[in-house]
C-alpha cells in the first residue's frame, strides 16, 4: 500500500515522517512543494503516475493566517485551487484522499446567555461538545475562506475523500504557538497572551497517528463503505484558551516567566481569529473506533521531546 504525502516539509508532514517507521505495511512517499506543487496539475499527475498511491494525505497549505489578508490570491491558489487539483488527480488514479482543513472555517461566538452561537445565522451550536461537521461554516478571514473553498472543491471533484478539520496545531516541528512560547521564555521576563479565544490544542503527532489509523481501517475493508467519506473533526480532547495553553507550557517546563491574560482587542492582528472553535469529535471516534488523548497529556508528551 502506497501512501503519498504532500507538504512533507510542513509541521504535519514532519510529524508523519517521524512515525512512519511504526507502519511497516505502508510504503510512504513524502513530497515537498518542489517535488509536488499542488498548484500545478500536470506536476501532480506526473508524481501520481510514478507512484500510483492508494492514499494521499494532503497536508500542503498556505497557513500564514495574517499574511493571507494581504495576499489573498496566493492563499486561494494553494488552499482552493491546489486542493481541487489534488482531488481531480486522486479521482483519475482512484486514490483515496485525506485532506487537512481547519477550525478557521468557523466564526462562532459566546453569548450572554452562556451558549455558543454561529455568528452568521445566530443559531445555537448543535452539540454541547463543540462545533460539529454539520454546523454551517462562516469564515471570518481570507485564510479560513480559502480553506473552506478547498473543502467545497474537493467534495465536488472526488467522492472518495475525507476532509479532517483540526485546530491549534503544534509539535516539536516547524513554527507554532508552543515553540514561540518556549522561545519567548528565553528572551523576555513577561509576556501577554489572549484569554478570550476558546479552542483545543492539537498535537501534530497525534493527528498524524489518527490519519494513518484511518488509512489502515479503510484499506482493510473489502468493500469501501460510502458513508465513511466526508468531513470529520479532529483535535485533542478538552478545551482551553491561548492564555491557559501558554500557562500549561510554562508550568510543565518550570519556566519563571510572568504571564498576563489580555482580551483579543489588546493584541490586534490583521486576520480575525475564531472566538470559539472547540471541535466535536463524536463522529470520527464512532466511525473509526478511535480513542483521543487529552490535550494536557499530549502537550506533556511533546514537551519531553524539546
Amino acid at each position: 500500500m502506497v501512501v503519498l504525502i504532500t507538504g512533507a516539509n510542513g509541521q504535519l508532514g514532519q510529524a508523519l515522517f517521524s512515525i512512519a517507521g511504526n507502519y511497516p505495511s505502508i510504503d510512504f512517499v513524502f513530497c515537498n512543494s518542489k517535488e509536488l506543487d499542488i498548484t500545478n496539475k500536470e506536476n501532480c499527475k506526473q508524481v501520481f503516475e510514478k507512484h500510483k498511491p492508494s492514499f494521499c494525505i494532503n497536508t500542503a497549505a498556505y497557513t500564514a493566517v495574517d499574511k493571507a489578508e494581504s495576499e489573498p490570491e496566493k492563499a486561494f491558489e494553494i488552499n482552493a485551487n491546489g486542493a481541487e487539483n489534488i482531488a481531480v488527480v486522486c479521482k483519475q488514479y482512484n486514490t483515496i484522499l485525506l485532506h487537512i482543513s481547519t477550525d478557521f472555517v468557523f466564526d462562532a461566538y459566546y453569548s450572554n446567555d452562556n451558549a455558543y452561537y454561529d455568528r452568521e445565522l445566530r443559531l445555537p451550536l448543535k452539540s454541547n461538545f463543540g462545533l460539529t461537521e454539520t454546523d454551517i461554516p462562516f469564515p471570518a478571514g481570507v485564510y479560513g475562506l480559502t480553506k473552506l473553498q478547498g473543502e467545497e472543491a474537493i467534495q465536488i471533484a472526488w467522492i472518495k475523500s475525507l476532509i479532517i478539520r483540526t485546530s491549534w496545531l503544534y509539535s516539536e516541528f516547524g513554527n507554532n504557538f508552543m515553540k514561540t512560547m518556549l522561545r519567548l521564555a528565553t528572551e523576555k521576563d513577561t509576556i501577554s497572551v489572549v484569554n478570550d479565544q476558546i479552542g483545543t490544542p492539537t498535537y501534530a503527532v497525534d493527528l498524524a497517528s489518527i490519519l494513518l489509523e484511518i488509512i489502515i481501517n479503510l484499506n482493510q475493508e473489502e468493500t469501501m463503505a460510502q458513508e465513511k467519506f466526508g468531513i470529520y473533526n479532529f483535535s485533542n480532547e478538552g478545551k482551553t484558551t491561548w492564555y491557559e495553553f501558554a500557562k500549561e507550557i510554562f508550568s510543565i517546563k518550570k519556566s519563571t516567566i510572568q504571564l498576563h491574560a489580555i482580551p483579543t482587542f489588546g493584541y490586534p492582528t490583521p486576520a480575525k481569529r475564531p472566538t470559539y472553535s472547540v471541535l466535536d469529535k463524536t463522529k470520527i471516534k464512532n466511525v473509526f473506533k478511535l480513542t483521543i488523548n487529552d490535550w494536557k497529556a499530549s502537550l506533556k508528551n511533546c514537551l519531553e521531546k524539546v
